[in-house]
C-alpha cells in the first residue's frame, strides 16, 4: 500500500510520513526538491503548479494527503484545481485533505473551498479533515520567546474567545486513521473539547514551564508584523485578515457530533501533553 503525503518535510506532511513509516507502510514524500532526503520514504519532486507531476504522484496511490501552503491566495485557488485535475485522472483509493483551520464557506470563493467542491465531484472516496487553530502557531518566536522572557503570551484573539486547538501530531494520527476507515467520509472536526481560552493556554504554558504566565490579546496587525518576516507581506496580511474576521464570532469550537473523538476515537491532546511531547 502506497501513501502519498503532500509537503512531506513540512509541519503538517511531516508527522502523517512518520506515522506511516512506523506503520510500515510505503510512502512517498512528495517535496519541490528532488535531493531532499525523508527517512523512509520515496522522495518525488512534485510542486502543485504542474497538473501532470501531480497525476504521476497519485496514480496507484492507496491514499494521498492533502493541504494547501501559505501563499497567495490566486496561488492557491490555481493549485487547488490542479488537485483535482490530477485526482480526476489518477483516481488514488482515497484522498485526505487538511483544511488547515481556513473557512471552507463556498459563498466565500476561496482556494479550500474550490477544492472540497472538486473533490466533492470527483467520485473519489475522499474525507476532510477541520481544524480550527493549531498550537504550532504558538511556537513562533514572538508567542513562544515572550512566554520565556516576560511570562506573556500574546495572541491576537480576544481572552474571553474559546477555541478548539489542535497539533498537528494530532492531525497527523487522524489522518492514519482515515486512510485505513474508508466509511468515514465527509468533514471531521479536530480539536480540544470544550474549547480553551487564551488564559486558560497561558496557564498550561505556566505549568508546564513552572512559572506565571499571562495571556495578552494583541491585535491582527501586531501579529501581521510579528510573522510578516518568516512567511512575507502577502501571506501575513491574508492570516491577518483571517483573525480580524474570527474575532467576530462568538468562539471557534468544533463540533462534538463530526468530532474525531466521535467518529474515530481520537482525542487530540491537551495543550500540557502537546508542549511535552515536543519536549520543550
Amino acid at each position: 500500500m502506497t501513501y502519498v503525503i503532500h509537503g512531506a518535510t513540512g509541519a503538517q506532511g511531516a508527522p502523517v510520513v512518520a506515522s506511516l513509516v512506523a506503520a510500515g507502510k510505503s510512502v512517498t514524500a512528495l517535496t519541490r526538491t528532488p535531493d531532499t532526503v525523508v527517512d523512509g520514504a520515496r522522495v518525488v519532486a512534485a510542486g502543485y503548479s504542474s497538473t501532470e507531476a501531480l497525476t504521476e504522484a497519485y496514480r496507484g496511490a492507496d491514499g494521498v494527503f492533502v493541504h494547501l501552503p501559505v501563499t497567495s491566495e490566486e496561488d492557491r485557488r490555481t493549485y487547488a484545481r490542479n488537485i483535482v485535475t490530477a485526482v480526476r485522472a489518477a483516481r488514488p483509493d482515497r484522498v485526505v485533505l487538511s483544511t488547515s483551520g481556513t473557512p471552507t464557506d463556498p459563498a466565500t470563493g476561496g482556494a479550500v473551498a474550490v477544492l472540497l467542491g472538486g473533490l466533492a465531484d470527483s467520485g473519489v472516496s475522499h474525507a476532510v479533515i477541520e481544524p480550527t487553530l493549531y498550537l504550532e502557531n504558538l511556537l513562533m518566536p514572538y508567542v513562544l520567546g515572550t512566554v520565556r522572557e516576560k511570562g506573556v503570551l500574546p495572541y491576537p484573539i480576544r481572552a474571553d474567545f474559546p477555541v478548539s486547538w489542535a497539533s498537528h501530531l494530532d492531525i497527523a494520527e487522524v489522518a492514519v486513521a482515515l486512510f485505513d476507515r474508508q466509511d468515514v467520509t465527509g468533514v471531521v472536526s479536530v480539536g480540544q473539547y470544550p474549547a480553551i481560552t487564551g488564559p486558560d493556554l497561558a496557564q498550561a504554558f505556566g505549568a508546564h514551564f513552572g512559572k506565571d504566565v499571562l495571556f495578552e490579546a494583541i491585535s491582527p496587525e501586531q501579529m501581521r508584523a510579528s510573522v510578516a518576516p518568516v512567511i512575507g507581506e502577502g501571506p501575513a496580511a491574508d492570516v491577518a485578515g483571517m483573525y480580524a474576521a474570527m474575532n467576530a464570532l462568538p468562539a471557534r469550537s468544533i463540533t462534538p457530533e463530526n468530532s474525531a473523538q466521535k467518529l474515530l476515537g481520537i482525542t487530540p491532546r491537551t495543550t500540557g501533553q502537546w508542549l511535552s511531547d515536543l519536549g520543550l
